[in-house]
């Protein structure tokens, strides 16, 4: 498991909070629009010393009858299918989880040894999935090593690179408007086909669509609230709202793809208070060194071969996800 936070806590607490090995844990309390509460997380961990917090409620196991695996999953497929979304309510802004009702859910409960059976199916699949991520990982740090190969370290510059202030390569530096400037619709149609992006960094940012364009140029933008400083390459038309910051390049003088790179390995200092933010007067302030435009164009070209190649992958992991989708539609609907 990843993404566990450390924190002291009363022994009395502790000691009915602690987790065990195949507990199941459920998030009661939290979640948003695109992410409802009810998400369950398979405990694997066999050491002691872990608990689960305020805002979530853990199922364990105490039948012979169930395989605390085939539970999970069934409780996941539902997650999944929006049976769990169905039992939450929003209070003070936050979705909370009906958990008496979740508790009186139904189902399905075959054989040990078909629950082992699903179980190991599922897992299979899921094992396709997880190495198929390694491998685009593997490609991300190709292009990493090919940038420090061809360009060095641009924090260093010990290759000597011209150094240049990204205003003086940049067409324009702009933050997005309010939503409620655009005509914006969650799904895509003929008409509304202008993908609108804001700060996250789930689907790459996208908000939703609209009927027209602000920015009309190939142009990096740069989460200003958030995951600071995430950045997206963005080669057709959008529109970018909530202070997101849009970095149009003069393509005479820098690549795109260079300055992607750049980009997104910079770490920008916050500002902003409790509330970090990436203002546009900050952006504008970097240097960065400036290879031969030549030089530049060489690495976009090899960037390009392995993104086809990462196109593909993802081409192959889509085909698997929506495999598993519907194994446990099958086992579990």
């Amino acid at each position: 498991m990843s993404n566990i936070a450390y924190i002291d806590v009363e022994e009395k607490q502790f000691n009915t909070r602690e987790l065990q090995y195949a507990d199941i844990i459920i998030e009661k309390s939290g979640g948003s629009e695109k992410q409802p509460v009810g998400r369950p997380v398979f405990f694997n961990i066999k050491d002691r010393g872990y608990s689960f917090s305020n805002f979530t409620a853990t199922l364990r196991v105490v039948s012979s009858d169930i395989v605390p695996e085939y539970l999970y999953k069934v409780l996941l497929a539902q997650y999944k299918q929006g049976v769990t979304k169905r039992l939450q309510s929003k209070t003070t802004g936050l979705h909370n989880l009906d958990f008496k009702s979740y508790l009186k859910s139904v189902i399905p409960i075959p054989s040990c040894e078909k629950q082992l059976s699903i179980v190991s199916e599922l897992d299979k699949i899921n094992e396709l999935i997880r190495l198929k991520k390694e491998q685009l990982k593997d490609y991300d740090n190709l292009a990493q090593s090919i940038f420090y190969e061809m360009f060095g370290d641009p924090v260093v510059n010990e290759k000597g690179w011209e150094v240049k202030r990204i205003t003086d390569l940049c067409i324009e530096i702009s933050a997005g408007g309010d939503a409620s400037k655009h005509e914006i619709k969650k799904t895509k149609d003929e008409i509304f086909s202008v993908p609108v992006y804001s700060n996250g960094i789930d689907e790459d940012g996208l908000y939703g669509y609209s009927n027209h364009a602000t920015i009309n140029q190939p142009a990096i933008t740069l989460a200003a609230r958030g995951t600071i400083g995430a950045a997206f390459i963005r080669r057709e038309p959008y529109i970018p709202i909530i202070r997101l910051v849009s970095v149009i390049p003069d393509l005479s003088k820098i690549s795109l793809t260079y300055l992607f790179y750049i980009l997104k390995q910079t770490e920008w200092d916050r500002t902003g208070g409790t509330i970090p933010q990436l203002p546009v007067p900050k952006v504008k302030q970097l240097t960065l060194p400036l290879p031969p435009l030549p030089l530049q164009q060489t690495f976009a070209q090899r960037i390009k071969l392995i993104e086809r190649q990462k196109a593909e992958i993802q081409s192959t992991i889509a085909d698997l996800e929506t495999l598993l989708a519907s194994r446990m539609q099958y086992w579990f609907d």
